[in-house]
């Protein structure tokens, strides 16, 4: 069975990073999403949370589940038996960091391979962290999350600017 990875931070999930857990589903037996829990940042959502918007989002995916993890990527894959890694790449400026954490990956762990997938052009300039940005400034956001997730954003939105100035 092969079993691939797509790990990222998904805070919150967009329309690209749909497109590429559609395609990469079709490619593998199964596909775990890793959601990082990075202590680095601070995330709009939870890790929980995260992990709860993807499941509901990918729920017409019978071959893709939802992990959280913290540590190394490639300690990950090793705990769920799985020797891909796919990552989207948006434009040329993703590759180079792409390439770099792959290499660096393919050197701690020979046996775990990274695939890049270009995403849909629709969706190329398209991030989380510009959707957030857009949201705090009450933006129109609908055009870049399912609708599910953009209700749970502007709720988040309205949460954390309730009283402020």
């Amino acid at each position: 069975m092969s079993t691939a990875v797509y790990p990222g931070s998904f805070d919150p999930v967009t329309l690209g990073h749909m497109d590429i857990i559609e395609r990469t589903s079709k490619m593998f037996d199964k596909v775990i999403i890793g959601v990082l829990n990075n202590n680095v940042k601070t995330p709009l959502f939870s890790a929980k949370e995260r992990v709860n918007m993807l499941e509901e989002v990918t729920a017409h995916l019978p071959n893709v589940e939802v992990q959280s993890f913290e540590g190394l990527l490639v300690d990950f894959l090793r705990r769920n038996d799985a020797r891909v890694i796919v990552r989207g790449l948006r434009a040329v400026t993703d590759f180079e960091y792409e390439l770099q954490m792959a290499q660096t990956n393919r050197v701690m762990a020979p046996e775990i391979d990274t695939i890049f997938l270009t995403t849909n052009l629709k969706y190329s300039y398209l991030s989380s962290s510009i959707v957030k940005e857009i949201a705090f400034y009450h933006g129109h956001i609908s055009q870049f999350l399912a609708p599910e997730i953009e209700k749970r954003v502007r709720d988040k939105v309205d949460e954390l600017t309730k009283g402020a100035v």
